[in-house]
């Protein structure tokens, strides 16, 4: 089999989408245009990936890293300009090489794999992948003979009367002989309504020299939507979650209502996991088999184990171990750690803390910068006071300790195991095994008292 390569058009600004952001990098279900389009050329296994950058280079180069080569296009002179970039890398090498753009990410591996595969099938120099567009304007139309084989394409604005009525489309991906394209990039013009080298004159040039130009026709014309514009943007998105969520319900998972559940690309999820709707769920977060995530969820790049359940909650790079459940309307930010068992109620907050196995934390509390070891219970109200308005300080409390309601444990502070804090203590200095530590006010009742009041 020859050689395969890719080139990736991202050099674009994209003005249509009024933004300081560049049009590529703009994310669809958490992961940008031009990765979407990278991921799938790594997917058909690719040997070769070149991408052409732009505008904002160095941050398309930042944000794809070690996983594709790079050429620059100083100068915005259109698509054929672009791809010439690629020259020193590529016009002496043996194979095929797909262009296709950044900024059409619904484009799967299996489409790029077909695509080859009729390109090479066929012998052919230039194979442009097609659909059929419900409303064509803005696209390229493919113009066929009356045996239907390619003669070229013509885009929208070179476009005549007849040739606008056209319903099959240029999808923007082609698949080249990779030394007849560098070979017909060196004979094109400018001389176009755009002022532009446009990579569809090759398709002309080859076509005059008497080689064999073809076209697929995908199936799936959403497939091929090319994002222009925020408008666009909100429908690739629709799109992707779609693709994702009917995907993950093949793999065995369960979703009350898929219209309102959302998950990034690179979320993995258990069999048996049942998610409501109105589920967020971002980043690279993995969720383990027979969870339950339950409606107003909201998951970031966090690790969820077997059988937990979490109710109405936010989690953001945080680990729930087996069997431990949260909710509702807590919160568990950076660097929180729920062991096996573990029950987080409602209304509370955990950061950067470790909590042991099936340890309770009923409601109300806030536990920062702290180590809690196995089968303690925490009361109500609990606050671990871990912030001196200069440098956070760390707590520690044993297993089978006991945290009676409304306690304050300032930090630093030790509390052993079997320990126990009386309700409503300020704890400032360490308790000991089996010691009772109460730091409150002594209760003086004023007999009568109320009587002098004037109510």
């Amino acid at each position: 089999m020859a050689k395969r390569n890719a080139i990736i058009l991202a050099a674009g600004k994209g003005t249509r989408m009024r933004s300081k952001l560049y049009k590529v990098l703009h994310q669809v279900c958490g992961k940008t245009m031009v990765d979407h389009v990278l991921t799938q050329l790594e997917n058909a296994k690719i040997e070769n990936i070149i991408t052409v950058v732009g505008f904002g280079a160095k941050t398309v180069e930042e944000q794809l890293g070690h996983r594709t080569h790079y050429v620059l296009q100083k100068q915005q002179l259109g698509t054929g300009d672009a791809v010439m970039q690629a020259k020193d890398l590529l016009a002496n090498e043996d194979g095929e090489t797909i262009v296709v753009s950044g900024d059409t990410p619904l484009f799967t591996a299996e489409t790029f794999e077909k695509l080859f595969q009729y390109h090479e099938q066929r012998h052919a120099a230039a194979t442009i992948l097609t659909s059929i567009a419900p409303d064509p304007t803005g696209y390229g139309r493919i113009v066929r003979n009356e045996v239907g084989i390619v003669e070229r394409i013509v885009e929208q604005k070179d476009a005549n009367v007849k040739e606008q009525a056209i319903h099959e489309i240029n999808t923007g991906v082609y698949c080249f002989d990779n030394k007849k394209l560098f070979a017909a990039l060196s004979k094109i013009n400018n001389d176009n309504a755009q002022g532009e080298y446009y990579l569809t004159d090759v398709i002309g040039i080859l076509k005059n020299a008497g080689e064999i130009v073809t076209a697929y026709k995908m199936a799936d014309f959403d497939e091929s939507m090319g994002v222009n514009d925020r408008i666009a943007l909100a429908r690739a998105n629709k799109l992707m979650q779609a693709r994702i969520n009917r995907h993950w319900m093949q793999e065995g998972v369960s979703m009350i209502d898929p219209e309102t559940t959302y998950i990034d690309a690179d979320v993995q999820l258990g069999k048996d996991t049942v998610l409501e709707g109105n589920v967020v769920i971002k980043g690279h977060t993995v969720i383990g088999n027979d969870c339950y995530i339950s409606a107003g969820s909201r998951i970031i790049d966090s690790t969820i184990h077997d059988a937990v359940k979490i109710t109405s909650s936010t989690l953001e790079d945080a680990e729930m171990h087996n069997g431990s459940d949260i909710g509702p309307n807590s919160h568990l930010r950076p660097a929180a750690e729920i062991g096996e068992n573990v029950h987080i109620g409602n209304f509370c907050e955990v950061k950067k803390a470790y909590i042991g196995a099936n340890t309770k934390v009923g409601h109300l509390t806030y536990i920062g910068n702290a180590t809690l070891g196995k089968n303690i219970n925490v009361g109500c109200g609990v606050v671990f006071v871990n912030y001196d308005g200069t440098n956070k300080h760390h707590t520690n409390v044993g297993d089978h300790a006991f945290i009676g309601s409304n306690s304050n444990l300032v930090a630093p502070v030790n509390i052993a195991q079997d320990a126990f804090i009386a309700a409503g203590s300020t704890i400032t200095d360490s308790v000991e095994q089996y010691d009772m530590a109460i730091a409150r006010a002594r209760q003086v009742n004023k007999k009568d008292y109320a009587k002098k009041l004037p109510w």
